[in-house]
């Protein structure tokens, strides 16, 4: 019998992680994050073990608490740590990434792989997957349709290169808790707000906000499904390499399934009587004039500096990568 004990190999050690994401829903980003824990388990043969919660860490926290080893997981959004350093909101930058296919391609390109270093380094955090949010809009009490229009609005943003550009256009940028829209929304305190079209749609923003306006700005706002790099590298290589193929298969879904998301956020919308609206080139040139983005641009490239590296070097090699012929 004891020799029979010592010849049974020991029991497969399990692995349990909490992963951490934003209430939003409706939106491809819950929609896609809800797919983790199915994901993983069949990758693994049920030995990593995920489970979603969405009230351990607000959305600004989200990152530092993986970061600090309080969650081992999350699904974190590039955008709240453009302040921390700039590359992270590269996407905001005024015209320089339209769409998604422009996202995916310079995602591809560097800047994807530029990032996972980032997270490593600043937020000891591993990249399992990157997302992204359904396509900014505008949502407005009343209709913005020209650059005028702007003047003195109050809008609830929530990154630096937006905040920029709209201050520079008249605007009043106004930072907002997301808890605290619709209350200010109700009350007059601001006019509007930017947001991805599927959260606006899950919020039902439209219902006090009923212009729902497509401007081109910041169109694409990105989130990663991160692990804080100690609990990853508790885990056998050969589970890692399934939950990296597992998570392939999202950031493929996520990004090549993402106009499938944005119809079907539009769509419902218009269902319910929601004016879209698309501001055409024309008026999209107005705002985009150096005149208002040079403002936007010379602020990330000081804090590119702070941070230490070139940003006007990142912004040309994206450029580059993209086919672009702008002068900033």
């Amino acid at each position: 019998m004891l020799l029979a004990a010592l010849a049974t190999p020991a029991a497969a050690q399990d692995f349990d992680l909490t992963m951490a994401v934003l209430p939003a829903p409706n939106t491809a980003y819950l929609g896609l994050t809800a797919t983790v824990p199915d994901r993983i388990a069949e990758a693994t043969g049920g030995r990593v073990k995920v489970v979603l919660n969405d009230s351990l860490v607000g959305g600004p926290q989200i990152a530092a608490a993986v970061r600090d080893g309080r969650v081992p997981m999350s699904a974190a959004v590039h955008t709240y740590l453009a302040a921390e350093d700039p590359r992270m909101g590269l996407f905001n930058l005024p015209g320089l990434i339209d769409d998604m296919a422009d996202y995916a391609f310079i995602c591809e390109a560097f800047w994807c792989g530029d990032l996972e270093k980032l997270w490593l380094e600043r937020w000891n955090a591993v990249v399992l997957a990157e997302g992204a949010w359904c396509t900014t809009q505008l949502f407005s009490k009343e209709p913005i349709h020209t650059l005028e229009d702007f003047k003195n609005k109050r809008l609830r943003v929530h990154n630096p290169q937006t905040a920029t550009l709209m201050d520079a256009l008249g605007a009043k940028p106004t930072p907002l808790p997301l808890s605290e829209v619709m209350p200010a929304l109700e009350r007059g305190v601001i006019d509007g707000l930017f947001t991805s079209a599927c959260y606006g749609n899950g919020q039902e923003y439209w219902r006090l906000a009923k212009n729902v306006q497509d401007w081109g700005i910041g169109p694409v706002t990105g989130w990663a499904v991160i692990v804080n790099a100690d609990s990853w590298a508790e885990i056998p290589e050969d589970l890692q390499a399934a939950i990296r193929m597992a998570m392939q298969g999202l950031q493929h879904d996520a990004l090549y399934g993402y106009y499938e998301f944005v119809g079907e956020a539009m769509a419902n919308m218009k269902a319910e009587g929601v004016e879209v609206w698309a501001a055409p080139d024309s008026e999209k040139a107005r705002i985009f004039a150096p005149e208002y983005t040079q403002q936007v641009f010379d602020s990330w490239y000081d804090r590119a500096e702070s941070v230490g590296f070139d940003g006007r070097a990142y912004v040309a090699r994206a450029r580059a990568v993209l086919g672009k012929d702008l002068e900033q």
